[in-house]
């Protein structure tokens, strides 16, 4: 179980709703990758500002993922930082998901399939420093902070305790009322 120990009044309830609605997806998509639960969730925070941003409410994009020249799914336009040819900004084309569930599924096939991101994949999945640094030199944000921003949300929240941890899974037909799944750490 993750232990909030930040200060109580840095704390934001609704980062914590957050980070335990979603725990388990960033711990399955980390075990799917190798890219740390921790890194996702923080990104997911920021991203979505906890899940309550315009984009993550009407497009279930939590990661900011536009669509690309190579994109098939659905798509949402919304106002980011796309410009016209007069230096007017111009809605950008998000990708939108039947759920938050594809967006982080999604966020992972991207970093995964999108070449420059290929070299992150040599750190360590509890090296979240490494891996925010990294994304950030790979330019996966504008904002220049990014990488410290990440590392401030994942110390502030312990979010690194999650890159510990691993799901056992269990046959549904073998559970009964008194048999749980286990979180088991490495």
């Amino acid at each position: 179980m993750l232990m909030y120990v930040s200060p109580k009044e840095t704390m934001k309830p609704q980062v914590i709703s957050y980070i335990d609605t979603y725990k388990y997806v960033a711990i399955d998509e980390m075990v799917r990758s190798g890219i740390p639960a921790s890194i996702i969730i923080a990104q997911g925070i920021i991203e979505s500002n906890a899940g309550v941003s315009y984009l993550a409410r009407e497009s279930n994009n939590h990661f900011g993922i536009k669509c690309k020249s190579y994109w098939t799914g659905n798509s949402f336009y919304h106002p980011d930082d796309d410009r016209d040819a007069n230096g007017k900004l111009i809605p950008s084309c998000f990708r939108k998901y039947n759920s938050v569930h594809d967006s982080y599924a999604d966020h992972t096939d991207f970093l995964m399939q999108t070449p420059h991101y290929k070299a992150l994949f040599v750190y360590d999945k509890t090296d979240y420093e490494l891996w925010a640094k990294g994304l950030q030199l790979c330019g996966y944000a504008s904002c220049t902070t990014y990488g410290d921003d990440l590392i401030r949300i994942i110390k502030q929240y312990n979010l690194h305790e999650l890159d510990y941890y691993t799901v056992e899974y269990v046959d549904r037909s073998k559970l009964t009322t008194t048999e749980e799944v286990t979180i088991s750490q490495d």
